[in-house]
Protein backbone atom coordinates (compact mmCIF):
# COMPACT_ATOMS: atom_id res chain seq x y z
CA UNK A 1 0.00 0.00 0.00
CA UNK A 2 3.20 2.55 0.59
CA UNK A 3 4.30 1.40 -2.40
CA UNK A 4 1.36 2.16 -4.21
CA UNK A 5 0.70 5.24 -2.80
CA UNK A 6 4.63 6.18 -4.05
CA UNK A 7 4.53 5.49 -6.75
CA UNK A 8 0.78 7.54 -7.90
CA UNK A 9 2.67 10.64 -5.88
CA UNK A 10 5.56 10.38 -8.10
CA UNK A 11 2.99 9.77 -11.28
CA UNK A 12 1.10 13.51 -10.08
CA UNK A 13 4.18 15.02 -8.99
CA UNK A 14 5.46 14.60 -12.49
CA UNK A 15 2.45 15.82 -14.21
CA UNK A 16 2.38 18.84 -12.21
CA UNK A 17 5.91 19.56 -13.51
CA UNK A 18 4.69 18.83 -17.26
CA UNK A 19 1.97 22.13 -16.41
CA UNK A 20 4.14 24.42 -14.81
CA UNK A 21 6.96 24.01 -17.67
CA UNK A 22 4.61 24.21 -20.28
CA UNK A 23 2.82 27.80 -18.51
CA UNK A 24 6.87 28.70 -18.73
CA UNK A 25 7.20 27.79 -22.38
CA UNK A 26 4.20 29.18 -23.86
CA UNK A 27 4.80 32.35 -21.75
CA UNK A 28 8.47 32.87 -22.90
CA UNK A 29 7.65 31.87 -26.89
CA UNK A 30 5.10 34.30 -27.29
CA UNK A 31 6.42 36.79 -24.99
CA UNK A 32 2.66 37.73 -23.57
CA UNK A 33 2.70 40.88 -21.58
CA UNK A 34 -0.24 39.25 -19.71
CA UNK A 35 2.38 37.32 -17.40
CA UNK A 36 2.51 33.87 -16.82
CA UNK A 37 -0.55 31.13 -15.09
CA UNK A 38 2.01 29.98 -12.53
CA UNK A 39 4.37 32.82 -11.14
CA UNK A 40 5.59 30.69 -7.89
CA UNK A 41 8.50 29.27 -6.93
CA UNK A 42 8.42 25.97 -8.48
CA UNK A 43 8.70 23.30 -6.09
CA UNK A 44 5.64 25.01 -3.86
CA UNK A 45 3.62 25.57 -7.60
CA UNK A 46 4.06 21.74 -8.02
CA UNK A 47 2.75 21.48 -4.63
CA UNK A 48 0.21 23.56 -5.06
CA UNK A 49 -1.25 21.45 -8.16
CA UNK A 50 -1.10 18.23 -6.25
CA UNK A 51 -3.54 19.09 -4.13
CA UNK A 52 -5.74 20.16 -7.02
CA UNK A 53 -5.50 16.97 -8.25
CA UNK A 54 -6.68 15.41 -4.90
CA UNK A 55 -10.02 17.95 -4.61
CA UNK A 56 -12.75 18.00 -6.77
CA UNK A 57 -13.45 21.65 -5.97
CA UNK A 58 -9.71 22.69 -6.71
CA UNK A 59 -9.84 20.32 -9.93
CA UNK A 60 -11.75 23.22 -11.23
CA UNK A 61 -9.42 26.02 -10.78
CA UNK A 62 -6.81 23.86 -12.71
CA UNK A 63 -8.68 23.09 -15.20
CA UNK A 64 -9.16 27.03 -15.72
CA UNK A 65 -5.81 27.75 -15.16
CA UNK A 66 -5.08 24.91 -18.27
CA UNK A 67 -7.87 26.94 -20.32
CA UNK A 68 -5.74 30.20 -20.21
CA UNK A 69 -2.59 28.12 -20.87
CA UNK A 70 -4.12 27.11 -23.77
CA UNK A 71 -5.54 30.04 -25.16
CA UNK A 72 -2.21 31.90 -25.14
CA UNK A 73 -0.66 28.63 -26.40
CA UNK A 74 -3.17 29.05 -29.75
CA UNK A 75 -1.63 32.40 -30.61
CA UNK A 76 2.20 31.16 -31.26
CA UNK A 77 3.24 31.98 -34.99
CA UNK A 78 5.62 29.01 -34.99
CA UNK A 79 3.93 26.50 -36.68
CA UNK A 80 6.53 23.13 -34.89
CA UNK A 81 6.53 24.70 -31.55
CA UNK A 82 3.07 25.35 -31.80
CA UNK A 83 2.03 21.52 -32.98
CA UNK A 84 4.81 20.37 -29.95
CA UNK A 85 3.31 22.68 -26.84
CA UNK A 86 -1.03 21.78 -27.89
CA UNK A 87 0.61 18.23 -28.37
CA UNK A 88 1.86 18.10 -24.76
CA UNK A 89 -1.18 20.41 -23.62
CA UNK A 90 -3.41 17.79 -25.44
CA UNK A 91 -1.50 15.03 -23.55
CA UNK A 92 -1.62 16.72 -20.36
CA UNK A 93 -5.53 16.92 -20.10
CA UNK A 94 -5.87 13.39 -21.47
CA UNK A 95 -3.79 11.92 -18.07
CA UNK A 96 -5.49 14.44 -15.75
CA UNK A 97 -9.09 12.99 -17.39
CA UNK A 98 -7.10 9.32 -16.19
CA UNK A 99 -5.98 10.19 -12.82
CA UNK A 100 -9.49 11.50 -11.89
CA UNK A 101 -10.63 7.90 -12.73
CA UNK A 102 -8.14 6.43 -10.98
CA UNK A 103 -8.78 8.67 -7.89
CA UNK A 104 -11.25 5.95 -6.39
CA UNK A 105 -8.51 3.71 -5.85
CA UNK A 106 -6.21 6.40 -4.10
CA UNK A 107 -5.87 6.45 -0.66
CA UNK A 108 -4.15 9.85 0.14
CA UNK A 109 -4.13 10.93 4.03
CA UNK A 110 -2.64 13.75 5.47
CA UNK A 111 -2.35 13.58 9.10
CA UNK A 112 -1.26 17.15 8.89
CA UNK A 113 -4.40 17.95 7.00
CA UNK A 114 -6.31 15.75 8.88
CA UNK A 115 -5.76 17.51 12.43
CA UNK A 116 -7.36 20.82 10.45
CA UNK A 117 -3.79 22.51 10.78
CA UNK A 118 -4.01 23.52 7.06
CA UNK A 119 -5.27 27.27 8.66
CA UNK A 120 -3.47 28.02 11.57
CA UNK A 121 -3.20 32.01 10.68
CA UNK A 122 0.00 32.40 12.69
CA UNK A 123 1.90 29.71 11.02
CA UNK A 124 0.94 31.03 7.40
CA UNK A 125 3.00 33.97 7.08
CA UNK A 126 6.84 32.72 6.59
CA UNK A 127 9.83 36.00 7.86
CA UNK A 128 10.16 38.53 5.27
CA UNK A 129 5.96 38.04 4.04
CA UNK A 130 3.85 40.39 3.62
CA UNK A 131 0.58 40.46 5.39
CA UNK A 132 -2.44 40.65 3.17
CA UNK A 133 -5.98 40.43 4.00
CA UNK A 134 -8.79 39.39 0.99
CA UNK A 135 -12.49 40.36 2.00
CA UNK A 136 -15.17 39.47 -0.35
CA UNK A 137 -18.70 40.95 0.50
CA UNK A 138 -22.36 40.41 0.11
CA UNK A 139 -23.59 44.00 -1.39
CA UNK A 140 -25.34 46.07 1.91
CA UNK A 141 -23.41 44.32 4.35
CA UNK A 142 -20.91 47.33 4.93
CA UNK A 143 -18.00 44.98 3.75
CA UNK A 144 -16.48 48.13 2.57
CA UNK A 145 -16.38 49.58 5.52
CA UNK A 146 -15.45 46.90 7.50
CA UNK A 147 -12.51 46.57 5.12
CA UNK A 148 -11.06 50.13 5.72
CA UNK A 149 -12.10 49.94 9.39
CA UNK A 150 -9.63 47.00 9.46
CA UNK A 151 -6.74 48.24 7.40
CA UNK A 152 -7.01 51.56 9.20
CA UNK A 153 -6.87 50.06 12.37
CA UNK A 154 -3.25 47.94 10.99
CA UNK A 155 -1.82 51.24 9.11
CA UNK A 156 -1.69 49.36 6.07
CA UNK A 157 -2.75 49.80 2.77
CA UNK A 158 -6.41 49.35 1.15
CA UNK A 159 -7.61 48.45 -2.37
CA UNK A 160 -11.29 48.65 -3.24
CA UNK A 161 -12.10 48.85 -6.99
CA UNK A 162 -11.85 52.45 -7.56
CA UNK A 163 -8.18 52.52 -6.21
CA UNK A 164 -7.33 49.31 -8.25
CA UNK A 165 -8.32 50.46 -11.06
CA UNK A 166 -6.20 53.93 -10.76
CA UNK A 167 -3.51 51.44 -9.88
CA UNK A 168 -3.65 49.16 -13.07
CA UNK A 169 -3.52 52.28 -15.13
CA UNK A 170 0.14 51.81 -15.14
CA UNK A 171 -0.63 48.42 -17.13
CA UNK A 172 -1.01 48.21 -20.95
CA UNK A 173 -4.15 46.79 -21.01
CA UNK A 174 -5.56 50.04 -19.20
CA UNK A 175 -3.51 52.26 -21.65
CA UNK A 176 -5.81 50.17 -24.16
CA UNK A 177 -8.74 51.37 -22.63
CA UNK A 178 -10.05 48.19 -20.67
CA UNK A 179 -11.91 48.07 -17.70
CA UNK A 180 -13.16 45.60 -15.35
CA UNK A 181 -16.38 44.33 -16.15
CA UNK A 182 -16.68 42.64 -12.61
CA UNK A 183 -16.63 45.40 -10.23
CA UNK A 184 -15.63 49.08 -11.48
CA UNK A 185 -18.39 51.86 -10.30
CA UNK A 186 -20.28 53.35 -13.17
CA UNK A 187 -20.24 57.38 -13.73
CA UNK A 188 -23.24 58.74 -11.51
CA UNK A 189 -24.22 60.40 -15.15
CA UNK A 190 -24.69 57.00 -16.90
CA UNK A 191 -28.99 55.80 -16.89
CA UNK A 192 -27.26 51.94 -16.06
CA UNK A 193 -25.93 53.67 -12.80
CA UNK A 194 -28.80 55.12 -11.95
CA UNK A 195 -30.72 51.71 -11.97
CA UNK A 196 -28.48 49.67 -9.58
CA UNK A 197 -24.98 51.56 -8.41
CA UNK A 198 -23.03 48.61 -7.25
CA UNK A 199 -23.41 47.06 -10.62
CA UNK A 200 -20.94 47.09 -13.10
CA UNK A 201 -21.50 46.77 -17.13
CA UNK A 202 -19.44 45.70 -19.42
CA UNK A 203 -18.33 48.37 -21.66
CA UNK A 204 -19.85 48.12 -25.28
CA UNK A 205 -17.00 47.73 -27.90
CA UNK A 206 -18.12 47.65 -31.83
CA UNK A 207 -17.47 44.25 -33.86
CA UNK A 208 -14.28 45.80 -35.69
CA UNK A 209 -12.90 46.77 -31.72
CA UNK A 210 -13.63 43.48 -30.48
CA UNK A 211 -11.71 41.69 -32.86
CA UNK A 212 -8.90 44.10 -33.03
CA UNK A 213 -8.57 43.01 -29.07
CA UNK A 214 -9.35 39.94 -29.34
CA UNK A 215 -6.00 39.21 -31.80
CA UNK A 216 -3.97 41.37 -29.02
CA UNK A 217 -4.80 39.34 -26.59
CA UNK A 218 -3.82 36.01 -28.05
CA UNK A 219 -7.38 35.22 -28.09
CA UNK A 220 -8.51 35.82 -24.59
CA UNK A 221 -11.36 37.91 -24.26
CA UNK A 222 -11.45 41.58 -23.24
CA UNK A 223 -12.79 40.48 -19.33
CA UNK A 224 -10.44 37.40 -19.76
CA UNK A 225 -7.24 39.82 -20.50
CA UNK A 226 -8.37 42.44 -17.67
CA UNK A 227 -8.38 39.83 -14.99
CA UNK A 228 -5.16 38.33 -16.36
CA UNK A 229 -3.86 41.89 -15.76
CA UNK A 230 -5.24 42.52 -12.68
CA UNK A 231 -4.13 39.26 -11.25
CA UNK A 232 -0.74 39.67 -12.21
CA UNK A 233 -0.69 43.39 -10.59
CA UNK A 234 -2.17 42.06 -7.39
CA UNK A 235 0.73 39.14 -7.16
CA UNK A 236 3.42 41.99 -7.76
CA UNK A 237 1.63 44.33 -4.96
CA UNK A 238 1.77 41.14 -2.63
CA UNK A 239 5.62 40.73 -2.70
CA UNK A 240 6.10 44.01 -1.87
CA UNK A 241 3.37 45.62 0.79
CA UNK A 242 1.31 44.54 3.55
CA UNK A 243 -2.52 45.63 2.21
CA UNK A 244 -6.21 44.91 2.33
CA UNK A 245 -7.85 44.03 -0.99
CA UNK A 246 -11.54 44.31 -1.84
CA UNK A 247 -13.29 41.36 -3.94
CA UNK A 248 -11.77 40.87 -7.03
CA UNK A 249 -11.20 36.89 -6.53
CA UNK A 250 -7.94 38.01 -4.64
CA UNK A 251 -8.05 35.22 -2.21
CA UNK A 252 -7.86 32.54 -5.15
CA UNK A 253 -5.18 34.24 -7.09
CA UNK A 254 -2.84 34.22 -4.29
CA UNK A 255 -3.55 30.70 -3.72
CA UNK A 256 -2.74 29.81 -7.11
CA UNK A 257 0.35 31.80 -7.13
CA UNK A 258 1.53 30.18 -3.26
CA UNK A 259 0.91 33.60 -1.51
CA UNK A 260 0.07 33.54 1.52
CA UNK A 261 -3.00 36.01 2.83
CA UNK A 262 -5.92 35.69 5.00
CA UNK A 263 -9.21 35.56 3.58
CA UNK A 264 -12.45 36.65 4.93
CA UNK A 265 -16.52 36.79 3.56
CA UNK A 266 -18.60 39.73 5.24
CA UNK A 267 -22.43 39.37 5.13
CA UNK A 268 -25.63 39.71 6.69
CA UNK A 269 -29.28 38.76 7.04
CA UNK A 270 -31.09 39.68 3.22
CA UNK A 271 -33.72 42.30 4.33
CA UNK A 272 -31.34 44.16 7.03
CA UNK A 273 -29.01 44.52 3.66
CA UNK A 274 -32.00 45.76 1.74
CA UNK A 275 -32.61 48.56 4.29
CA UNK A 276 -29.16 49.56 4.18
CA UNK A 277 -29.44 49.98 0.45
CA UNK A 278 -32.56 51.68 1.07
CA UNK A 279 -30.84 54.11 2.99
CA UNK A 280 -27.32 54.30 1.02
CA UNK A 281 -29.34 54.48 -2.17
CA UNK A 282 -32.24 56.68 -1.82
CA UNK A 283 -34.78 53.65 -2.97
CA UNK A 284 -37.63 51.69 -2.07
CA UNK A 285 -37.66 48.73 -0.69
CA UNK A 286 -38.45 47.11 -3.75
CA UNK A 287 -36.03 48.73 -5.65
CA UNK A 288 -32.95 47.76 -3.10
CA UNK A 289 -33.97 44.04 -2.84
CA UNK A 290 -34.08 43.95 -7.17
CA UNK A 291 -30.32 45.57 -6.43
CA UNK A 292 -28.99 43.38 -3.28
CA UNK A 293 -29.79 40.49 -5.60
CA UNK A 294 -28.62 41.67 -9.20
CA UNK A 295 -25.04 42.85 -7.28
CA UNK A 296 -24.82 39.05 -5.25
CA UNK A 297 -25.72 37.10 -8.79
CA UNK A 298 -23.03 39.27 -10.34
CA UNK A 299 -20.39 38.13 -7.83
CA UNK A 300 -20.88 34.76 -7.63
CA UNK A 301 -21.41 34.43 -11.30
CA UNK A 302 -18.06 36.36 -11.88
CA UNK A 303 -16.18 34.54 -8.38
CA UNK A 304 -17.44 30.81 -10.37
CA UNK A 305 -16.37 31.59 -13.61
CA UNK A 306 -12.79 32.59 -12.94
CA UNK A 307 -12.47 30.01 -9.46
CA UNK A 308 -14.30 27.28 -10.10
CA UNK A 309 -15.51 28.19 -6.72
CA UNK A 310 -18.87 28.68 -4.64
CA UNK A 311 -18.86 32.63 -3.71
CA UNK A 312 -20.04 33.00 -0.43
CA UNK A 313 -19.59 29.27 1.04
CA UNK A 314 -17.91 29.41 4.05
CA UNK A 315 -15.79 26.61 3.93
CA UNK A 316 -13.73 28.76 1.39
CA UNK A 317 -12.96 31.51 3.72
CA UNK A 318 -10.58 31.73 6.92
CA UNK A 319 -13.32 33.77 8.49
CA UNK A 320 -16.97 34.45 7.66
CA UNK A 321 -18.76 37.37 9.48
CA UNK A 322 -22.56 38.21 10.41
CA UNK A 323 -21.99 41.87 10.52
CA UNK A 324 -25.07 42.17 11.49
CA UNK A 325 -24.44 40.54 14.80
CA UNK A 326 -21.69 43.21 15.22
CA UNK A 327 -22.30 46.05 13.53
CA UNK A 328 -19.90 48.12 11.43
CA UNK A 329 -17.34 48.87 14.26
CA UNK A 330 -18.01 45.80 16.16
CA UNK A 331 -17.15 43.42 12.72
CA UNK A 332 -14.11 45.44 12.43
CA UNK A 333 -12.87 44.75 16.62
CA UNK A 334 -14.06 41.47 16.05
CA UNK A 335 -11.88 40.41 13.19
CA UNK A 336 -9.00 42.73 14.91
CA UNK A 337 -9.26 40.15 17.80
CA UNK A 338 -9.26 36.95 15.64
CA UNK A 339 -6.10 38.33 14.37
CA UNK A 340 -4.33 39.94 17.69
CA UNK A 341 -5.32 35.57 18.90
CA UNK A 342 -3.52 34.43 15.63
CA UNK A 343 -0.56 36.68 16.67
CA UNK A 344 -1.10 39.22 13.77
CA UNK A 345 -1.31 43.08 15.17
CA UNK A 346 -0.36 46.06 14.01
CA UNK A 347 3.21 46.52 13.87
Amino acid sequence: MINEYADEHKKMRALAGRIYDLDKRVYEEIGSNLGRVFTGDRDRTIDNIIKMFADTKESHILRSDLALISNMARSIRNKKVHKAVMTEYDEIVKTIDKLKLNSDKVEIIDKYIAGLNTLVMKKRFLEGQHLIICISRSYGSGGDDIGFGVSDNLEIDYYDAEIFKTVLKRLEAEKDGLIDASQMKISSASKLAKKNPGLARDEHFSLKEKISKLNRYHGLSIRDAVFFNQSELLCDMARKQDFVVMGRCADVILTNNCIPHISIFITAPLMQRVQRIMELNHVDKKTALRQVREVDRAHASYYKYYTGRRWGQAGNYDLSVNSASYGIKGSVDFILNVLKVNGIEKS
